[in-house]
């Protein structure tokens, strides 16, 4: 079977012209700001310039504004925005923005789409996803689960607590997971649910401390207390939340690769700039045979990543759950993305630790990867067991 890795014309333009955007517009403002958004006003700004650039919302369908790209085509454009830290939300795709749009587009009622779904592809509002909790809550093991959504009269009350809900700060809804049958452990029983912020049982508390700073909103702790929404705030049906959920997170892991990929090529870009001119030791740095391997390795990692997340999407869009295609993409992705801007800042010695260039940055946005989306440790045992039971099922044959 013949391979074709080649994006469609129109795929390959919108790349092209991602790509420019990005380096004209958006990297001088991220240089500015240490690569993170200072205002509001400067995401609003920001995809103004994006939809004048013909850029702006690539994932969302012509219905909602946007270009309506497939998985694999999304990667190619997706890769282009993550150049810069400040890229993704320029074009309406950062996290949890745009995998809420994915999702709400698979899942929502006509009301809900026009409700939440349309505001949200437009950049008018953010949004923001509350299903981690505090251990001993939903973390790695999503049966963990302990917010609960009780039948009341006319709809439900939601009592929990959230925390790594990345985006709440100034968002104007919450996609809710809450256990609507059964206790901590059991699995299933989950129900999603759309909470306006302004619902007085949804308090938003504190900013997390963390590594990264460049996802818009932050990550805050999120609390429901006698937390009431009426009938038609359920996302889906009843029950269905983990279901629903795997629309979501596995398309939503791997543009998280494409993006991330970005900021690799980026970081790769300045470190092999400043190998090809930098004089150590009577010739260049890039000359070395040390400097050469960890450039060489960074391609291959770059390579690498981007053939395995093209596979992944190539699963999903020919609709094959790719769950072990998405583990395995998202768990090197993630580890390469990291080993190739180490090596970047390595190459940039001095330089690459200061606040002269933006590697130190990069280094902190990218190292909590590794463990959002699930942690390498958990994709690697889902793998394995996946693994183990196709080789079950064939001897068993």
């Amino acid at each position: 079977m013949a391979v074709d890795l080649a994006h469609d014309p129109d795929v390959a333009a919108l790349a092209e012209r991602t790509a420019r955007f990005v380096r004209e517009v958006v990297i001088p403002v991220e240089e500015a700001h240490d690569g993170v958004l200072p205002s509001e006003a400067a995401r609003v700004e920001l995809q103004d310039a994006a939809r004048a650039a013909g850029v702006f919302a690539p994932h969302a369908s012509p219905e909602f504004g946007g270009h309506g790209l497939d998985m694999r085509a999304r990667a190619a454009v997706f890769e282009e925005a993550g150049y810069s830290l400040l890229g993704p939300i320029a074009l309406n795709i950062a996290a949890p923005d745009e995998g809420n749009v994915h999702m709400l587009e698979r899942i929502a009622s006509e009301q809900q789409k026009a409700r939440y779904l349309a505001p949200l592809a437009a950049g008018d509002v953010r949004s923001c996803f509350a299903m981690t909790e505090p251990a001993p809550g939903a973390g790695s093991d999503p049966d963990a689960l302990a917010t609960t959504a009780t039948r009341v009269d006319g709809g439900w009350r939601i009592d929990g607590r959230k925390w790594f809900t990345t985006g709440a700060d100034g968002a104007a809804f919450a996609i809710v997971m809450a256990r609507t049958t059964g206790v901590p452990g059991d699995r299933g029983g989950a129900t999603m649910f759309l909470v306006d912020a302004t619902n007085p049982g949804m308090t938003v508390g504190r900013h997390i401390p963390t590594l990264d700073e460049s996802l818009f909103g932050g990550h805050l702790e999120v609390e429901f207390s006698d937390c009431r929404v009426d009938d038609d705030a359920v996302l889906g049906e009843v029950d269905q939340g983990y279901r629903y959920a795997q629309v979501r997170l596995g398309p939503a892991r791997l543009t998280h690769c494409m993006r991330w990929l970005g900021i690799a090529r980026r970081a790769q870009d300045i470190a092999v700039a400043w190998a090809a001119g930098r004089q150590v030791f009577g010739s260049r740095l890039a000359d070395l045979g040390m400097a050469q391997a960890m450039i060489a390795d960074n391609e291959i990692d770059i390579a690498a990543s981007r053939a395995l997340i093209l596979r992944a999407c190539w699963e999903l869009d020919r609709g094959a759950p790719a769950g072990t295609e998405v583990s395995i993409a998202k768990t090197f992705a993630a580890e390469a993305v990291w080993r190739v801007v180490d090596r970047a800042v390595q190459l940039s010695g001095g330089r690459g630790v200061s606040g002269d260039v933006l590697l130190g940055r990069f280094l902190r946005e990218v190292r909590p990867f590794r463990i959002y989306d699930g942690p390498s440790e958990t994709h690697r045992w889902s793998i394995a067991k996946r693994t183990v039971g196709r080789h079950r099922a064939e001897q068993a044959r």
